[in-house]
């Protein structure tokens, strides 16, 4: 009887108490999420707000604008599964109120039971003549041993009755916490579904005035694929060059390395001739068996002994890489991005980020170039056979051949064609642009 309650009662108080850890560490972490979307919202917010009284609209303002949109779907999303869970939390916690309420009922009546019998058989003759009666010395001891094991069973039901009232008391609580909880975030989804409402609203709001300029958003879009062509180019340019390089570098290594095997063995064959040997010996000449050849393996030629190591450590931390600048939100996403019923292909993502804000390297390198398109500035990084470019910077800091380190500044954010800062990053190998959002840490 003892053994059974005990583990009834360490049971429910495991259960309870395991559920109610696990749904607090998710709910903490959907309300981290949510906050992180909040802050990224409120800073493109920001930079929209620079330029929303603006009776000219732009392809900026209108992505900008989706993508907050697109934030704040994603903000009601994480507001639903919150509610949700809080809604399995109340449930569960009603369940473990009602299972902790039974327990305690039957606790209550066990020991109310216990105590009867104690008090009916509450006499010393009644104890000693249980004792005396039994049949062997053996069995009065076991009976010694029943009686003192009784008492401890009539402490522990008390003991247990206490903690199973505690516990039943914390977990009712925490029921009034999450209902509180949940009319809260309940609060704050109709608040956040007004925003959305007005976030819908000025969308649709730069749209029109998008659809009014008509020629003039045309004309953005071309202005800003000639400008990603010209840097498309530059980057190009860079990573032929640094080709170009790497080639010469590696015929200058090996005719140094075929002058030196010439002079090994003009000096071995000096040394033969001054210590000749008097054994004659024979030599067999076997003819050798020719082995088929191996498969080439394909090798960048900007590999080499003193950046294999940074291009390796590159690509381990895809996904981790930090992003070149602290604080922005993204405007254009890699590939297509829609502006109203047009459609804009880009091979960069493009950072919205106030003025001023230093720019920094993704990763440890070498600069291959720095630029000047048309007044954009262009910084472009090597990596082994990856490159990373950042465009649309001022106040340079580096130059061409300086290695720099993870974090190192190279510049500062300057405004865009629109008025407003805006950083265009890029990573590219030998052959393709990449999507730099696949290789930066998550926000």
């Amino acid at each position: 009887m003892i053994r059974t309650f005990f583990i009834l009662f360490a049971a429910v108080l495991l259960s309870t108490t395991a559920f109610a850890q696990t749904k607090g560490g998710e709910q903490q972490e959907l309300e981290r999420q949510r906050q992180e979307l909040k802050n990224e919202i409120d800073q493109a917010q920001q930079q929209l707000d620079q330029t929303r009284q603006s009776t000219k609209a732009s392809k900026r303002d209108y992505i900008m604008a989706s993508e907050n949109l697109n934030r704040q779907e994603r903000v009601l999303k994480n507001i639903n599964k919150e509610l949700s869970t809080i809604d399995n939390t109340i449930t569960n916690s009603q369940r473990d109120v009602r299972r902790m309420s039974f327990l305690l009922d039957t606790l209550k009546q066990e020991y109310t039971n216990s105590m009867i019998y104690s008090y009916k058989n509450r006499s010393n003759v009644d104890f000693l003549n249980f004792i005396l009666s039994a049949s062997s010395f053996n069995d009065a001891v076991k009976r010694i041993t029943y009686l003192k094991n009784y008492r401890s069973y009539r402490e522990l039901q008390g003991e247990n009755i206490i903690r199973t009232q505690q516990l039943l008391k914390t977990r009712i609580d925490e029921l009034a916490a999450n209902k509180q909880k949940k009319s809260s975030v309940l609060e704050t989804q109709n608040k956040e579904i007004s925003v959305l409402a007005d976030q819908q609203k000025q969308k649709n709001d730069i749209l029109q005035k998008l659809k009014a300029q008509g020629v003039d958003l045309n004309n953005q879009i071309a202005d800003k694929q000639r400008q990603m062509r010209r840097v498309s180019a530059a980057i190009a340019a860079a990573i032929k060059k640094a080709q170009e390089d790497a080639r010469r570098e590696a015929l200058v290594t090996a005719a140094a390395d075929k002058e030196k095997a010439k002079k090994d063995a003009e000096a071995a064959r000096k040394l033969a001739a001054e210590n000749p040997t008097t054994t004659t010996t024979t030599t067999v000449v076997t003819k050798p068996i020719k082995a088929k050849p191996e498969p080439v393996k394909q090798v960048s030629v900007l590999l080499n002994s003193t950046n294999i190591v940074t291009n390796t450590s590159f690509e381990k931390n895809r996904g981790y890489l930090p992003w070149p600048v602290d604080r922005g939100s993204v405007l254009m996403h890699y590939g297509n991005n829609n502006v109203g019923k047009l459609v804009m292909n880009v091979s960069c993502i493009s950072i919205g980020s106030d003025i001023g804000t230093p720019v920094k390297s993704v990763f440890d390198g070498v600069i291959s170039a720095v630029k000047n398109a048309d007044d954009v500035m262009i910084v472009i990084i090597q990596h082994g056979k990856y490159f990373s470019t950042y465009t649309n910077i001022g106040k340079v800091s580096v130059q061409k051949g300086q290695v720099v380190k993870t974090g190192q500044v190279i510049g500062e954010v300057q405004a865009n064609d629109d008025g407003v800062g805006a950083l265009d990053f890029y990573i590219s190998t030998e052959t393709a642009d990449l999507n730099p959002e696949q290789w930066l840490r998550r926000r």
